[in-house]
């Protein structure tokens, strides 16, 4: 609720720096990093939290006492979703958006489309051919990655994450999980895939479409309902068998490809599969449908993980025994910030607890340079030095905390501060943030003269792209794995849920380099440790080896690799 207020304010004013768009941006940073129940704080109690202010308090009370929000439902009414979804274009800001709907009616990706092709944004004033022809070809690359008419990941997973939490509550279920390209681990999805064994589906579809995110119904049926969220994703829920639930999870999981390959191995056999069983063609004896790796074995192969169901070479790879082992434990994180950068949330000595608690040997601190909006000066890094040395002493052997810093990547690839300062960190990681719109060669020499400095051991977020908002700046990708190969310099695997880069099809390019990955979450809070999991998810959909990895191919490595 209130990073759509965020946005929706954003677009009221024209302004993503105003006052309420910050205020609600940062209660919401504020609201995350809670692990209270906010449900048995009373108004007053909320504005105890730093970040929740007295308005923002209130309209929390407001959501959890009567499930909605005034100021939001009058918001939404003014800022569909088709509207919303201009800002998923680069370069195309609140204050531009104002403008195109204010001096051209434009509501929506078609409506942009058609003022573009009319040559009608160049007359806007403040605006001019330049600007038109860029958000012409930033439109086109959204449409050549076909991300304007899917949902992001970072969008789709969290929703699917509370459907199912929602319905595994209703009684008589006895599982719920997401399929679809979501459990695939796709960047983006089409819509999202709901299976739920339950013996009586009618409180499953009951309690589905009383959920606050439900915009309208499409369909309602005994076994499928299907909905569209306010943000315009479709969701599609289908209610099995208990028995039945293997197959059913089979089927809806895909790909298409996968299926297709899995039936004519079922054909063969004189066996029909779809998503209710495996089963005898002629006499429909069942041969098995309670689980996956039932109608695996079966057909004659091991399980196959989700994320490598694509049709690429993985049934082939199952039925010779040369499947990518999965990526395993990862004993470290190399690109983490604390409170100390301004978008941080978490102090020290939390992140430092809760990487030790998950059992990390090795992790490295890397708030943001000074390069950077959120960037932090000389005196705070040694600061900061002076604690992790201090609590050092007291973690001994367990975990070895390397002061880091994620330094920015200029224009002509130089870097903050001067070489002998940025020695003196234990890691330094170099990103671009930045000039997105310079041409390949540009970006390519930027990031490889960042490569070329001695400190710099990893590029993080390599394309900087904002999945289904910024595209990733245009690198070429082959003089990049040259340079990091000859300079030793490790490519990042960024778990968070936006970016989820390096992309898979980069992965798979670089998969045939020498070039050392490194998994990591990029937190800037305590519980955005856990999006490791997500980098380890996209890597092994890319089939890199775990000994590729420079945190999960054992302790030994890890130590060495960490202190070169």
């Amino acid at each position: 609720m209130l990073r759509e207020l965020a946005e929706l304010t954003m677009l009221e004013e024209g302004d993503p720096q105003s006052f309420r768009v910050r205020a609600y941006e940062s209660a919401a940073q504020a609201v995350a990093a809670q692990a209270a129940d906010l449900g048995r704080l009373t108004a007053k109690e909320l504005q105890q939290i730093q970040g929740i202010g007295k308005s923002t308090a209130a309209k929390i009370h407001e959501l959890l006492e009567t499930g909605h929000v005034e100021k939001l439902e009058g918001l939404r009414k003014k800022h569909p979703a088709s509207v919303v979804a201009l800002l998923r274009i680069q370069g195309l800001g609140p204050k531009t958006v104002l403008k195109l709907r204010k001096e051209l009616g434009v509501q929506s990706m078609d409506d942009l489309r058609k003022a573009i092709a009319e040559k009608k944004v160049r007359a806007i004033k403040g605006l001019g051919d330049r600007a038109e022809e860029k958000l012409a070809v930033a439109l086109a690359r959204l449409e050549k990655e076909g991300a304007i008419d899917r949902t992001p990941i970072s969008v789709a997973l969290p929703l699917a994450e509370r459907i199912v939490a929602r319905l595994l509550e209703v009684p008589g279920v006895a599982h719920a999980s997401y399929c679809g390209s979501l459990r695939r681990f796709s960047e983006t999805v089409g819509d999202v895939d709901v299976v739920v064994a339950a013996t009586t589906p009618g409180p499953v579809m009951d309690a589905l479409v009383a959920m606050s995110v439900v915009d309208r119904v499409l369909v309602r049926g005994d076994t499928k309902t299907s909905i569209v969220t306010r943000r315009g994703t479709q969701v599609d829920v289908r209610v099995v068998a208990r028995e039945a639930l293997g197959a059913a999870q089979l089927y809806f999981t895909g790909s298409k490809g996968h299926n297709i390959k899995l039936r004519q191995r079922a054909l063969t056999r004189g066996w029909t599969l779809n998503e209710y069983a495996l089963s005898e063609i002629e006499g429909g004896k069942i041969v098995a449908r309670e689980t996956e790796e039932q109608i695996y074995a079966a057909l004659g192969l091991p399980w196959i993980p989700p994320v490598l169901r694509e049709d690429w070479g993985e049934i082939e790879a199952a039925e010779a025994g040369t499947l990518p082992p999965s990526i395993g434990q990862v004993l470290g994180d190399f690109h983490v910030h604390t409170d100390v950068s301004g978008d941080g949330q978490s102090p020290l000595e939390d992140i430092v607890a809760s990487a030790k608690a998950r059992g990390y040997r090795v992790m490295a601190i890397t708030d943001h340079a000074e390069g950077t909006l959120s960037g932090v000066g000389r005196d705070a890094f040694l600061d900061q030095r002076a604690k992790i040395r201090a609590l050092q002493k007291t973690l001994g052997d367990s975990l070895t905390v390397l002061h880091g810093v994620e330094l920015n990547i200029g224009r002509e690839g130089q870097l903050d501060y001067d070489p002998e300062f940025r020695a003196a960190f234990d890691f330094c990681l170099a990103s671009v943030h930045d000039h997105f719109d310079l041409d390949r060669a540009e970006q390519t020499k930027r990031v490889v003269t960042a490569m070329r400095d001695p400190a710099v051991r990893m590029i993080g977020h390599l394309s900087a792209r904002m999945i289904g908002a910024r595209p990733g700046i245009d690198l070429d990708l082959d003089a990049i794995l040259a340079a990091a190969e000859e300079t030793g310099t490790a490519l990042e695997v960024n778990g968070g849920l936006p970016r989820l880069d390096m992309s898979v099809d980069a992965l798979r390019r670089a998969r045939t380099s020498k070039v050392t990955f490194v998994v990591t979450s990029d937190a800037h809070e305590t519980s955005e440790l856990d999006r490791v999991h997500y980098a380890v998810k996209n890597a092994e959909r890319a089939w890199i080896p775990p000994d590729r990895i420079a945190n999960a191919s054992g302790l030994e490595r890890l130590v060495a690799w960490a202190k070169r």
